[in-house]
């Protein structure tokens, strides 16, 4: 049997992953506000002849942020550059990054919240007048030279925008607020991303993806691949070529993810609510330590999504596991220790 050489694979498979994310706001599934408002705020700088607003893209991980971000640079026909919020930890990092943008450039910015208080303040002058001051000496002789900056687009994410403070929220021209797709809608990111990854996936199969991906395309292109490895080692199950709900049920069941896609750490966060706190409620940081995770894990993660099917509540008091928890779990709440008030 002859070799196969890998690097063409490779190549191949690098580019469908690339293409998985959409282009254009055509090809974006899902929001629909969002993407109406998108394509007002490009087509009246096209018509005008100037860079688009400073857009914010808030929301939960994995919804489109970043996707946006290169469809407002491809539509706009410009240039982008991409950073985070983390990376801009001095007000030296970012006066570099935007002296070396080009005219009408489009930049990046994902969690624009977690960058230095001195770098946002450097940037309230560049958003507004396309300026930065650079700090030329220290003490009494120390100077300000201005330095004037090509116009450009700032395109920012965050997944908390609470944490942004009024000046810089209070720049951007546009405030998009993405929400959580419908399953209808992840049907469809799972029927384009099979197309592309070559898996014959009928509407059943596709729906059970769908159901199991939390209301986020990330997840659901993700489980989509571990769907696609699994008939690779192991076959379709099916006799028509096509991925059967059996399959798709056999690979994510492997993956631990169960039919509403809670996974491994979702079912330990809820296991210690429930066994080893009684149903609450608890602290968080108490809650992270006997589940294995970090707080912020437990919080920006874990927490948000058992939340919103009503499995966990928030009280002053601390987290408490509801009637649904323990009915998903198979186990029956024990008496007076859900006080539902506190929800």
């Amino acid at each position: 049997m002859a070799e196969l050489d890998p690097e063409p694979q490779d190549e191949s498979e690098l580019a469908i992953e690339g293409a998985l994310r959409p282009s254009s706001l055509a090809e974006f599934v899902g929001q629909q506000k969002v993407r109406g408002q998108l394509q007002l705020l490009l087509d009246a700088a096209r018509i005008q002849q100037r860079p688009p607003d400073h857009i914010l893209l808030a929301g939960p991980p994995g919804l489109g942020k970043t996707t946006l971000a290169m469809i407002v640079a491809h539509e706009s026909g410009r240039a982008l550059r991409m950073s985070s919020g983390p990376a801009i930890q001095h007000a030296g990092d970012l006066a570099a990054l935007l002296s070396s943008l080009t005219p009408g450039e489009v930049l990046f910015i994902d969690e624009v919240h977690r960058m230095a208080r001195s770098a946002e303040e450097m940037l309230y002058l560049a958003m507004e007048d396309f300026r930065i001051d650079i700090m030329v000496g220290k003490g009494a002789g120390a100077t300000s030279i201005p330095l004037d900056l090509a116009p450009f687009t700032l395109v920012g994410a965050t997944t908390r925008s609470g944490l942004l403070p009024n000046p810089l929220r209070d720049r951007f021209g546009f405030t998009a607020h993405l929400e959580y797709y419908e399953p209808e809608e992840l049907e469809q990111v799972v029927a384009r991303s099979a197309i592309m990854l070559d898996i014959p996936l009928p509407q059943p199969a596709r729906a059970e993806i769908a159901r199991r991906s939390r209301g986020t395309p990330r997840i659901a292109n993700r489980l989509l691949r571990r769907v696609r490895d699994y008939v690779v080692v192991n076959g379709s199950g099916s006799t028509g070529g096509d991925v059967d709900t059996a399959t798709v049920d056999a690979a994510l069941d492997l993956y631990d993810v169960d039919a509403i896609g809670l996974d491994r750490l979702d079912r330990a966060v809820l296991d210690a609510l429930i066994h080893r706190f009684q149903g609450g409620p608890v602290g968080l940081n108490t809650l992270a330590v006997t589940a294995g995770e970090e707080a912020e894990t437990i919080e920006s993660v874990v927490e948000p999504y058992l939340v919103r099917i009503g499995f966990v509540g928030r009280t002053p008091r601390g987290r408490i596991a509801t009637p649904a928890a323990y009915a998903h779990l198979g186990e029956r709440p024990a008496g007076g220790t859900l006080d539902l008030d506190d929800l």
